[in-house]
């Protein structure tokens, strides 16, 4: 591991870039009545999460040690806060996830900007997202579009698509086989997938990144795409159908951006589905850490229907930096 000072011309106007970015969405935020929340980075527990690998590290002071782990995301503290009646609030902060292959759109350390609206869903999210998007574009480009690495990008709508239409349209599996375990992991074999040992969760992400991501954001407009599997949202208020959750992710020329569900709030359900990925991780040999009951303690004493949005921050800083690495718009690297 080595760490970089970046002084080329070029990273310099990408982090000047950077800084627009943010600039203007503290602007839009505050603006639209969110307030800015400073968190910790360190946490003695953490929403269990079967999916991601985390930090740990140890505070010692004299005989005594206590464990704390780098916080992968600031939505324990955020939820703790929302039930406290904080209002709609967000944080633009780093955040630390572990064991993620090295790419030019990931680092181990990364910002994020998370944000929360009290009394709303997916759907309501969704509206004041491309809201910020339109809004970065016109303070930093001075034009409701972009263009990103050749690809031109305009933020005046979305293009919305259901997870299932996605696999149909481009993976050519029908909504039937999506949601019928045993079925799928068949017809990802028949595709020429390696299949030993792979779990229902392994074959819909190969299948994901392989054959749907590359196609998302790409037809001029931003896309939503919505109702993911209900195995993949472990913290968000499920469909009428029971098989789909309420949960999007949002794409701009093929680079995933956000991720965003209306937020679960039984707290009985929510401690279920803790269970079972605190279960997941010991399956797959994860680091093991406190599971947050305190989060579960809050949910107890009531969480008014809210939905919340996390967004890879450094993606799209370079998205609008027209770079196709977040390094570029750092003058420090870490690798």
């Amino acid at each position: 591991m080595r760490m970089d000072i970046q002084t080329y011309p070029t990273h310099i106007v990408a982090y000047k870039k950077y800084l627009a970015v943010k600039e203007a969405t503290h602007s839009f935020l505050k603006k639209s009545g969110f307030l800015e929340v400073d968190l910790p980075v360190l946490s003695p527990v953490l929403i269990p999460e079967s999916y991601l690998e985390v930090f740990q590290t140890d505070y010692i002071y004299g005989t005594k040690k206590q464990s704390l782990f780098l916080t992968p995301s600031p939505e324990l503290f955020l939820k703790r806060l929302l039930v406290q009646g904080i209002g709609d609030c967000y944080s633009l902060n780093k955040s630390f996830r572990n064991s993620d292959p090295p790419s030019s759109l990931h680092s181990f350390e990364f910002t994020m900007l998370e944000l929360y609206k009290m009394h709303a869903t997916y759907m309501d999210i969704a509206d004041t997202l491309i809201k910020l998007l339109r809004s970065i574009a016109q303070s930093v480009s001075g034009s409701s579009h972009i263009v990103y690495q050749g690809t031109t990008v305009s933020f005046d709508k979305w293009e919305k698509i259901t997870v299932a239409d996605a696999f149909k349209m481009y993976a050519h599996i029908p909504e039937d086989v999506l949601f019928n375990q045993s079925e799928f992991i068949k017809e990802a074999e028949k595709k020429g997938y390696a299949i030993e040992k792979s779990t229902y969760e392994d074959m819909f992400s190969q299948l994901y990144t392989q054959e749907i991501e590359p196609h998302l954001g790409m037809n001029g407009y931003p896309t939503l795409l919505y109702d993911y599997p209900k195995e993949f949202a472990a913290l968000a208020e499920l469909n009428t159908d029971g098989k789909t959750a309420k949960r999007f992710e949002c794409y701009i020329a093929g680079i995933e951006l956000g991720d965003c569900y209306s937020e679960l709030t039984d707290w009985k359900e929510q401690d279920g589905r803790f269970r079972q990925e605190d279960n997941k991780r010991k399956r797959s040999g994860r680091i093991m850490h406190p599971i947050d009951k305190g989060f579960i303690q809050a949910l107890q004493y009531g969480l008014e229907p809210c939905a919340g949005i996390a967004i890879g921050f450094d993606r799209l800083a370079a998205i609008f930096a027209n770079v196709s690495s977040i390094e570029e718009t750092q003058l420090i690297t870490i690798s």
